[in-house]
């Protein structure tokens, strides 16, 4: 068993000191070897060294170095070296988190950092959470606590009684709502389709005096940080609009919630600590392992009414069961490497983390402005929409850009324009990656 981890462990941290200097996309030749995992399971045993061996060979170069300091397509953070860490040893824990009473550290700590996250995001001390897989089930546990709360307002026990002639429970999304929110919907019972959408501005932001009337249960979905733009909806308006309607007012805050812990771009959140509850992405911008999200809920009660589960050989605690704020009974210790990330960053290196990578964001947009491209969105935070021309011309460049290798950046559709997309929120990118990057991509454009 030693020497085999002890092999696993070289040959991880070999790959991650290869992350900074080796072109982002596999080779084509590297993707084509995968082909030979592909036989009949044999009937013998294989040694395990045999087996980690061809893993690493076959599957180590047909990774996309997505962890590495110059991918920039959708908003994938990397793992800090602390987070790391704790994520093996973990792994080695191999802790069932859920029972504070059979597993009390990962649960002590995913309470501390619970605690930790609560306060370094601005949101009302006391919060209720939950560590899930990311922001898909982050979202779908925040607004099952919030269908319980409006469903509970007027009477009605939606873990009892299900749907089954339950009152109407009303959704107002905007035009720009994130695909996770709309799919945590349609496993809730409440529907992709049903929802009201409210429009947005040039930026995405959605438009609080365009809210519909608001009456009966109620639950409004808002967006701190548009997948393309950045841009945050007037969450402060929204609540004030909502809360006087008796409506829940639920946060899609993946990355952009994070903004909270750094001074320069927390007024981006104006008035989002007056929401019923939030969902935050810590495999994006807290730079941990994937995968990672959290649910957060003002009303502890109401979330744990949503997901708690009872059995003869679940003996109540008189601790905090982690258990009875997920969805999942049995799952890995998301909270170990928060905590190890959290205390290695410290307030202080989280905020510059953040600030840095906007930075960097500003600085690709303003050199391909330069450059003679136009920037499609305001840089408020880390993502930078840019047209090198029409359809055509832009994901042809795209696809160059991905080509090359230097960095990969996605494509997308933005209010009617093709763009490229960059998302900035890695904690290993220097400044030298963004030149590098820069560059790369403006020799495309001459091509």
């Amino acid at each position: 068993m030693r020497r085999l981890l002890e092999d696993a462990a070289e040959r991880a941290i070999q790959y991650v000191e290869k992350l900074p200097h080796r072109p982002v996309p596999p080779s084509a030749e590297a993707v084509a070897k995968l082909a030979t995992f592909d036989e009949p399971l044999s009937a013998e045993p294989t040694p395990a060294e045999q087996v980690l061996q061809q893993l690493d060979e076959l599957g180590s170069p047909a990774t996309t170095a997505m962890a590495g300091p110059r991918f920039f397509g959708f908003v994938i953070g990397g793992a800090l070296p602390a987070s790391l860490a704790a994520q093996w040893l973990a792994t080695a824990w191999d802790q069932p988190v859920g029972m504070h009473a059979a597993t009390p550290a990962t649960a002590e700590l995913e309470r501390v950092a619970l605690g930790w996250l609560v306060d370094v995001l601005g949101l009302p001390a006391g919060c209720g959470g939950g560590f899930v897989t990311g922001a898909t089930m982050a979202n779908f546990s925040a607004m099952a606590a919030a269908r319980h709360a409006v469903l509970k307002n007027v009477g009605w026990d939606i873990e009892g009684q299900g749907l089954f002639g339950a009152p109407e429970v009303s959704v107002v999304v905007s035009e720009e709502v994130h695909p996770t929110v709309l799919k945590g919907l349609g496993l809730l019972g409440l529907g992709r389709n049903r929802v009201v959408r409210v429009p947005v501005d040039g930026q995405g932001r959605m438009r609080a005096e365009a809210l519909p009337a608001l009456s009966g249960p109620t639950i409004v979905c808002t967006q701190a940080g548009n997948v393309n733009t950045g841009a945050f909806d007037p969450i402060e308006a929204i609540c004030r609009r909502a809360h006087a309607a008796g409506a829940w007012v639920h946060v899609d805050g993946a990355f952009g919630l994070w903004a909270a812990a750094a001074p320069q771009r927390a007024h981006l959140l104006q008035g989002a600590a007056a929401a019923d509850s939030w969902a935050a992405d810590a495999h994006k911008w807290l730079n941990v392992p994937y995968d990672s999200g959290v649910a957060f809920v003002k009303d502890p009660d109401a979330l744990r009414a949503a997901m708690a589960i009872s059995a003869a050989y679940l003996p109540p605690s008189e601790q905090r069961d982690p258990y009875d704020y997920t969805p999942e009974l049995s799952r890995r210790a998301r909270g170990v490497e928060i905590w190890a990330a959290l205390k290695s960053l410290g307030r202080d290196g989280l905020a510059e983390m953040i600030e840095r990578n906007c930075r960097q964001a500003q600085r690709f947009a303003q050199g391909l402005e330069d450059a003679g491209c136009e920037i499609l969105n305001d840089v408020v935070l880390n993502q930078v929409l840019v047209s090198f021309g029409d359809a055509g011309t832009t994901n042809e460049i795209i696809a160059r850009v991905q080509a090359d290798g230097v960095c990969w950046c996605g494509g997308t559709v933005w209010q009617g324009r093709t763009a490229m997309r960059i998302s900035v929120c890695n904690w290993s990118t220097t400044d030298h990656d963004i030149q590098r990057s820069l560059a790369s991509i403006i020799r495309q454009i001459g091509v």
